[in-house]
């Protein structure tokens, strides 16, 4: 999953059902870190928006740059229950090293 052939879609939130975020990077686990260590000024910063709780993978960097654009397009209700179908707990997808989870199963 981690080959520098893929792209991730992904969305933070501040708590359950709170702030949400929509972003596409690389290295999912470089940028995830950054977003919870307040490393660049922006939204997530502003609003202490640190929790993973949805991705996707993409192995085409244009097909995830589409899919980000698509969701921040999307409405709230649409983000919120993409997020509920894949991750019904809003668990935070990032364990205390750092690293990103996996989804959890449906």
């Amino acid at each position: 999953m981690r080959s520098p052939k893929n792209y991730f879609v992904y969305i933070l939130a501040s708590k359950r059902n709170g702030t949400l975020y929509v972003g596409m990077t690389n290295d999912i686990d470089r940028r995830i870190h950054e977003h919870k260590n307040d490393l660049n000024e922006g939204f997530t910063k502003r609003y202490q928006v640190h929790n993973l709780v949805w991705y996707e993978v993409h192995d085409d960097v244009l097909q995830a740059i589409r899919r980000e654009k698509q969701l921040k397009k999307w409405m709230r209700p649409w983000k919120l229950e993409l997020i509920e179908k894949h991750n019904p707990k809003w668990i935070d997808l990032v364990d205390e090293d750092g690293f990103v989870l996996s989804l959890p199963r449906e």
